[in-house]
This record gives structure tokens, sequence and C-alpha cells, in this order.
């Protein structure tokens, strides 16, 4: 970028009242505050201020965008949050007049302008209201960060075709379409973009909500500028082709080091997914989100994903009671709510796989009632040596139900969680055989014998993480739907007692007054989801909504009430839904 007279030209009067901490401001006085600001550029990748350094400025983007790193437990950076277009940074260290909490660099091409600690001491003095307005905005970028939203969605984006058979145009038209929703969005190609100078596109940036820069020619200057640009890079390719390394590899890889978002869109054909060929694409261009696009509802859902304005589907463990996740999703189809991505634990891991396949809400039903009700997963008893369980038949109906499909070819953004008991952590799988890692995630300690796997030891998800809403705000998800059917207040006893009678007593109790007290199965399961329950109140709070159906008279175990867990959560979710489109809080 050319800084020579742009400041001169710009207007950053109009700019600066566009801004939360400058609106209550007169015009005079922004005036004033106009001629104290320093205009300046920088190059994608540069540092604007290191952790550490002295607070001595505040800073507005005018355009580009910036990462905030924070230092991580291994000593390197991490992107803890993005400024775009029209915000400030810089703000929390002058309040607090201490060093620099993050390093900020330029995550591409950026102008801003500077106001000194002066100039902002100056501003406070003659309007006090100033500090108030800045002490409130930086206090709500802290609780938003804190609520796994510190990340800006992305406005410009880099639409750059794999080779000429793509089809790039048609998906970047149908994308602008999509986004015009939320926004006015222009779509760029070299053709419009021939001859202009950095102000137009400044310009363009700052009149327009989305800008699309479409490169699907072999213009290499205009495919590099493209990649200046864009806060976001979409990399398009027909899935069906043999993967192969993209065009400006070196450019790809300089991004990843900058921490810009990189989305791999694989087009295709007929309707019908290509079995691995996320796979095959991620080999290439590793590290990248992916998204099937059949057709205008992927795109549609892309759209929502690239700005922030998804829905994300949470299913927590919980046994038997997990068939209330079915009415569930059923109530919330119905209600036209559009589901983005899909995560769950254990039995919600299962359900939410389901959801993620694009099942219709018949094959939801007549899947599991194959595989829970007439399959009975837990019947293939064996010696307790290390479960009792023997966990083959399980592994058959996950075959049977799911096939040899990998988790990414499902149609939607999933993950499953598991409990890795080696390294004493909750993992979360969005790549591998799907059926494999929904095998370990509902492997309930001592009922299902554990996965072993590369020397690590993987049981039920919901020892370590019940209700994984972290992983799904991770993803920048907009909004957070969690289901927790949750296991509290199930095990009961009706008698008072330290031990066991004789065996045969035992015997004919447990034939005659099945309730007295809970089998050694339901204290398993039990005990492997207490530890988690905790942690789940947490986790609850990070929701966009949350649906907890009441599910007191069905047992964790009681496969038998298939069909009324089922009814329950719909009857539930239906009441919920209304009751929060009714108060417009439905996402």
């Amino acid at each position: 970028m050319d800084p020579t007279g742009a400041h001169d030209t710009y207007d950053a009067h109009r700019l600066l009242r566009g801004l939360e901490l400058f609106r209550h401001l007169d015009a005079a006085t922004l005036d004033e505050l106009a001629a104290e600001l320093e205009w300046f550029a920088m190059a994608g990748g540069t540092t604007l201020f290191e952790y550490g350094d002295a607070s001595d400025s505040l800073y507005v983007l005018k355009s580009g965008s910036l990462g905030a790193f924070k230092p991580a437990q291994d000593g390197a950076f991490e992107l803890d949050g993005v400024v775009a277009a029209g915000e400030t940074v810089g703000e929390l260290g002058l309040i607090v007049d201490q060093p620099r909490s993050a390093t900020v660099r330029a995550l591409r091409d950026s102008e801003l302008l500077r106001l000194s600690r002066r100039g902002f001491e100056n501003l406070v003095a003659r309007h006090p209201q100033a500090m108030l307005v800045t002490a409130r905005l930086a206090v709500k970028r802290l609780l938003a960060r804190r609520e796994g939203a510190g990340l800006s969605a992305p406005r410009t984006f880099a639409v750059l075709a794999h080779d000429a058979g793509v089809d790039t145009r048609g998906f970047a038209q149908s994308l602008r379409e999509a986004l015009a929703r939320f926004g006015e969005c222009a779509l760029i190609d070299a053709a419009a973009a021939a001859g202009q100078t950095s102000a137009w596109f400044s310009a363009l940036e700052a009149r327009v909500r989305f800008v699309l820069y479409l490169a699907d020619g072999e213009d290499r200057g205009w495919r590099d500028l493209c990649v200046r640009q864009a806060d976001c890079l979409l990399l398009v390719a027909n899935a069906a082709d043999p993967a192969s390394i993209w065009p400006e590899k070196s450019s790809i890889d300089a991004e990843q080091a900058l921490h810009r978002p990189r989305h791999l869109v694989l087009l295709h054909r007929g309707g019908v997914i290509v079995p691995g060929a996320a796979r095959r694409w991620l080999d290439v261009v590793p590290g990248v989100a992916y998204h099937h696009v059949r057709g205008a509802p992927d795109i549609e859902r892309v759209s929502r994903l690239l700005t922030g304005r998804s829905i994300g589907l949470v299913l927590s463990g919980g046994g038997a009671r997990g068939f209330a996740h079915i009415g569930v999703v059923r109530a919330l189809r119905e209600a036209g709510v559009q589901i983005d991505s899909v995560g769950g634990t254990s039995i919600g891991a299962i359900i939410g796989a389901g959801v993620a396949a694009d099942w219709s809400n018949e094959e939801m039903f007549d899947n599991y009632f194959r595989s829970f009700v007439l399959g009975k997963p837990l019947g293939d008893y064996t010696l307790p040596f290390i479960a009792l369980v023997a966990g083959r038949r399980v592994s058959r109906l996950l075959r049977e139900a799911f096939g040899p499909r990998d988790i990414t070819d499902l149609a939607l953004p999933y993950y499953c969680i598991t409990s890795n008991l080696t390294a004493g952590r909750a993992d979360t799988h969005r790549v591998g055989p799907l059926w494999f890692w929904l095998r370990a995630s509902c492997a309930i300690p001592g009922v299902l014998p554990p996965v072993f796997h590369r020397g690590e030891v993987f049981v039920d998800g919901a020892v370590m993480d019940n209700l994984p809403v972290d992983a799904m705000r991770a993803q920048g998800v907009g909004e957070v739907i969690a289901v927790d059917i949750g296991a509290d207040d199930v095990l009961h006893a009706e008698v008072e007692e330290f031990a066991l009678p004789p065996w045969w007593r035992l015997a004919w109790q447990r034939l005659f007054h099945r309730h007295q007290r809970p089998g050694i199965l339901a204290i398993l399961l039990r005990s492997g989801m207490v530890n988690a329950e905790a942690a789940s109140l947490e986790r609850r709070a990070r929701t966009s909504l949350l649906l907890t159906p009441p599910l007191g008279d069905v047992d964790l175990l009681d496969w038998k009430a298939y069909e009324r867990a089922i009814d329950a959560g719909y009857r539930y979710a239906q009441k919920m839904l209304g009751r929060a489109n009714a108060s417009r809080e439905l996402p």
C-alpha cells in the first residue's frame, strides 16, 4: 500500500463516528481528535507491538485485519483474537497503564490510525465519559473472549480455484447470494479490479459488508493480490479429482504462519459425497477447515460458518437416556433450526454422527432402533478380566450402521470425545474411522473394554467431558445448542446395608424385587460419568440454548425405553423452542 496522501483523502471523521468508543463525541471534538491521529500502513506479517511492550497508544484499524497472540504453555505464541476493520486495539493497556498483554501482528496488508497516550488523556480530560465507554468496551471484549468469541468473523475472502476445471465462479456467485443475506456482498474478479489502486480496494471494503476476490484464471499477479487482500482463503477443488499441491503453495503456507483462516471447499457432483475425498485433499493441504458442497443448502451452511452465524449442536452422554437426542433433533428440524456442526460424547456422539451424516428423522429412528433395541449391544458378556462385555457386538453394530466412512466423509463438520487414560485428557476426534472412534467414545469403564490404539488407552468420553461445548466454541460457531440429558438422580437403593446378602438371597431379590438396589452395569456407568458432572455445569453456561429433557423415569441401561425417551425429548424440545421463539431467544 502506498501511504502518500491517503490520510488526507480519508474521511477520519466518519470512521470515528462509527466507532462505539467515539460515538458520543460532538463534531468539533471529533475534528480535534482526527487531527491528532497518525495514519500508517502495515504489510501482512509485520508486528504492531510485542507482548510486554509499554502501552503508549490506542489504534483504530481502518482496513485489513490484526491478530492478537498470547504466550502458550510451550513458550510459543498462539492466536487469541482477531481485530477486524473498524475496531480498536490497545485501549485496555491505556486504561490500566500496564504493559501489552499480547503481541499484535497484521494478518494481511492493513491501514491504521494511531492515538497517542497524550491524545487519549486529553480526550478523557475534556470528555470523562470517554473513559467509561472505553472501560465498557474493554470489559465486553474480555467477556466475549472468555465465552470463546474472541475471533472476529472475516469480511474479505479470496476464492482460489485449484485448476481451470473447477467451477469456482459458479461457487463464488452462489456464495455471494448466500452472504448477501447478512449484508451487501461484492464479487470482484481480475477484470473488475484492472487498473484500480489500493485506495479503491479500501473504499470498496469500507462500503460493503463482504468482498469476494475471485481468482479462477492464470493471472498470477491477480491471485497474489487476492491473497493479500483477504481475511480468509477459500481453496476450491473438485472432490473427485486427484489431490495435488495448490498453485500458490508457498503463499498458502505463509498464510498458515499468519493464522489467517483457510477453508478447503470440495465440490461434489450428483449430490453424493465422494468417500475418502476429504482425507486425500487434507493430506495435501493440512491444517485447514473443510466443507463438502453438493448444492445450495451446503453453500448457505458455508456462508453461516464463515461469518460466525452458524449453529453448533452438542449432545451429552447418558446411556439409554440418550435416545431423547433423537426427539430433540426432530423438534429442532421442525422448528427450522439449521444445524451446521455437530459434536458429542458417548451416546451423544453416536446420535450426533447420524445428524452429521444427514440422516432423515425416519432413518435416525430406524437405524438406532435396529442397533440398540434389536441388536442388544451389551449382550455379549465375558469373563470380567477387563470388562463385563466383550465389545464385539457393539463394534459390529457400529460398523453396520456407519460403514467404512471416515469422520471427514460426514456431510456436516463433526467431532466426538474420548477420555485418553494414558495422557489423562479428553481427546477430540475430527478425522479417522467413524465407527472406531464412536466405539472408543462409548467404552464405559468396566462395562465395555477400552479401545487400545498406538499404545494409548481410550474410554468413554463422558468420564472427562460429558458436555463438550468447549470443542464446539473453539470452531468459532455463532451459537451453541446443547442437549444435556444428565445422569443425576438415576441411582437409588431401597435397602439399608453395608454388605451383600448370600448369593442365593441376592438372586431371589433380583428376580422378584428388581429395584431394591442398582445393578453392576448401572453402577459402573454412573461411576464413569459422575466426575464430569461438575465440569458440565460450567460448560452449560457457555451455551446459547440449553435443553435438559426430564428423563427421571428412564434408567441408564433401559434400551426398551427407546420410544418413550425419544417422545420425551421431542415434546420437551417443542415446548422449550416455542418459549425461546416467543422471547426471540431462538438462535
